[in-house]
């Protein structure tokens, strides 16, 4: 982590994307501060993935600012390799791992700790593989090491091997897309926790879940999209989750109203 001082790890001012004629962002500020984790929410189509998308490199926005631990970042110089040295992590569904290659495998993948003459030192990695999933994890009496196939992982488990390498690589921001989809309870619980972790860690996360009782019992600060703007802040406690899910449903409402008279 960096000793020196800044309020926001990330901070996106007046964004605005264009795809040909279609305005997929409009006047987006965004800011996820030290220690904070942001849940973003919205209906399908709202630009949550566009948003990410700018903010972790993988595509450039038509105007707009970023800035990271307060200093304003070039566009031109600016990628996804450029935002993994800057420490961010994006955690994606369960696509993330390798299915049939080993924990310590995808855990060094792109990133693999090499002797002077280019070869992988083996034993190193999946010494601090094991030491991740005991110690910063949590897989104790899980019958997981680091020699286990992705396979033989459940959805959660799978997740918290994810989080737990963002984690080591000394990420400042870790981004999850909606890591619950598809998943059992009990293994979304397990996510919950591995969640909290980032915020116990010193870490930053911004939170994509469709899931308001997720989203809404984690987050210090929900951001609302609706057709590429930012409708509503709500700050922890400010809102029950039965108010969050009547003001989101309010929302959807006057949305439909608005297209049907407009039709």
């Amino acid at each position: 982590m960096s000793g020196s001082e800044y309020r926001d790890v990330v901070r996106l001012e007046n964004i605005q994307m264009h795809y040909g004629n279609v305005q997929a962002l409009s006047d987006i500020n965004f800011a996820v501060g030290r220690n904070e984790i942001v849940g973003l929410i919205g209906d399908n189509g709202a630009g949550k993935s566009t948003l990410i998308k700018i903010m972790t490199g993988v595509e450039r926005p038509t105007a707009g600012n970023l800035y990271i631990r307060d200093k304003k970042v070039d566009w031109e110089g600016y990628s996804v390799g450029r935002a993994h040295e800057l420490r961010f992590e994006t955690v994606y569904q369960e696509k993330s791992l390798g299915e049939k290659q080993p924990l310590w495998r995808n855990f060094f993948v792109g990133r693999q700790i090499t002797n002077r003459l280019g070869f992988i030192k083996v034993k190193q990695q999946k010494q601090i593989a094991n030491d991740v999933l005991l110690n910063q994890i949590g897989f104790r009496g899980a019958g997981i090491d680091a020699d286990s196939p992705v396979a033989q992982l459940s959805g959660g488990e799978r997740q918290g091997v994810a989080i737990g390498r963002a984690m080591h690589f000394d990420s400042d921001l870790i981004v999850l897309d909606e890591p619950t989809v598809a998943l059992a309870i009990t293994e979304v619980r397990k996510v919950l926790d591995f969640v909290r972790g980032i915020k116990e860690s010193g870490r930053a996360c911004v939170y994509i879940e469709h899931n308001l009782a997720h989203v809404h019992e984690l987050a210090d600060r929900l951001v609302v999209l609706d057709r590429g703007r930012v409708v509503r802040e709500i700050h922890k406690g400010e809102m029950s989750l039965a108010e969050l899910t009547s003001a989101l449903i309010d929302l959807q409402h006057a949305k439909v109203e608005t297209a049907e008279a407009g039709s």
